[in-house]
């Protein structure tokens, strides 16, 4: 099978303001259909990493290639590939919602009944048809979010780039726009998304990169990066009976790390514990344990991100 070459290759990224390092050597790639998500702190350079990404600003050293394409601020042909989702709103309030998408579209070159469709679906797909020719600072924050985001969709890039999307919005609106990034990465787009919000990484994001201080600190899927640390997943189970002859029993199970009795139940920890759980179970009531309830943790990526940076994801 041939091999397929990534989207987005970006490698060595340096940005300096002044003494201030912002990103210091950041590379990673994003694969056709991937979702990569840059997990971090305010602060830590995301933002400017992926201003460069877009062509936004200047860099210092590195470089930057999408669709094989090299990027900078005066590749006006690489950056139509790129959708930019900034942080900062980028709508018109006084225009309606159906307006904004036309006056962006034309910036894009569409024109005629391609711009029509485009907008007709990108309402649609941000479930503003109702609202579309109403005035956009009558809109919630929320509603002027999932704008946002359907003018960088408006054009079809192949790289959708989303800054923090959901920042100060309502739980309510900020699930919409989640549930339309998911409906966008189900399609196949390729997304790279910011966050410093860590279940929006374990949500969405098919790899994720650790980013503090301006340096990439790690990379991989959910479970390489817990994997790093040496996190284990952990099972209750709370039974009854002869509950140190079925922890003995757990412990011979291959991928099982430790099985240990508490007051009413025995905690075990294990890689995949999923994968184990029917053995599990089975070994257990087979040594005679009455099984009442099973309850599995698996770590996340707040104890990654403390294991490398030594502070919480919000500080």
């Amino acid at each position: 099978m041939a091999q397929v070459e990534p989207l987005l290759v970006c490698s060595d990224l340096r940005k300096r303001f002044k003494e201030r390092v912002a990103v210091d050597g950041v590379g990673f790639h994003i694969d056709p259909g991937e979702t990569y998500g840059l997990l971090g702190p305010n602060g830590a350079g995301k933002t400017t990493s992926i201003s460069i990404i877009c062509g936004l600003l200047e860099r210092d050293g590195g470089e930057v290639r999408v669709a094989g394409r090299a990027v900078d601020i005066d590749a006006v042909e690489a950056k139509a590939a790129i959708g930019y989702v900034p942080q900062d709103l980028a709508i018109y309030p006084d225009l309606s919602a159906r307006e904004n998408l036309r006056f962006f579209g034309k910036l894009q070159r569409m024109k005629g009944a391609r711009l029509d469709e485009r907008v007709a679906a990108v309402l649609d797909l941000t479930g503003l048809t109702d609202r579309a020719d109403d005035r956009t600072d009558d809109y919630s924050g929320g509603m002027k979010r999932r704008l946002n985001i359907g003018i960088g969709l408006l054009h079809q890039p192949q790289l959708l780039v989303l800054d923090e999307p959901t920042v100060g919005v309502d739980p309510q609106s900020r699930n919409a726009i989640l549930e339309a990034v998911e409906e966008l990465r189900a399609g196949g787009m390729s997304i790279l998304y910011t966050t410093h919000y860590m279940e929006e990484a374990e949500r969405l994001c098919d790899r994720i990169g650790i980013i503090d201080e301006g340096k990439i600190l790690a990379e991989g899927t959910r479970r390489e990066l817990v994997g790093m640390v040496g996190q284990l997943d952990r099972v209750t189970l709370t039974a009854t009976g002869p509950l140190a002859i079925a922890a003995e029993a757990l412990r011979g199970i291959e991928g099982v790390a430790d099985a240990t009795v508490a007051e009413g139940s025995i905690e075990v920890t294990a890689e995949v514990a999923r994968t184990l759980l029917p053995q599990i179970i089975q070994v257990a009531a087979g040594a005679g344990a009455t099984i009442s309830s099973v309850e599995v943790v698996e770590p996340d990526l707040e104890a990654v991100f403390l294991h490398l940076t030594g502070k919480a994801l919000r500080d």
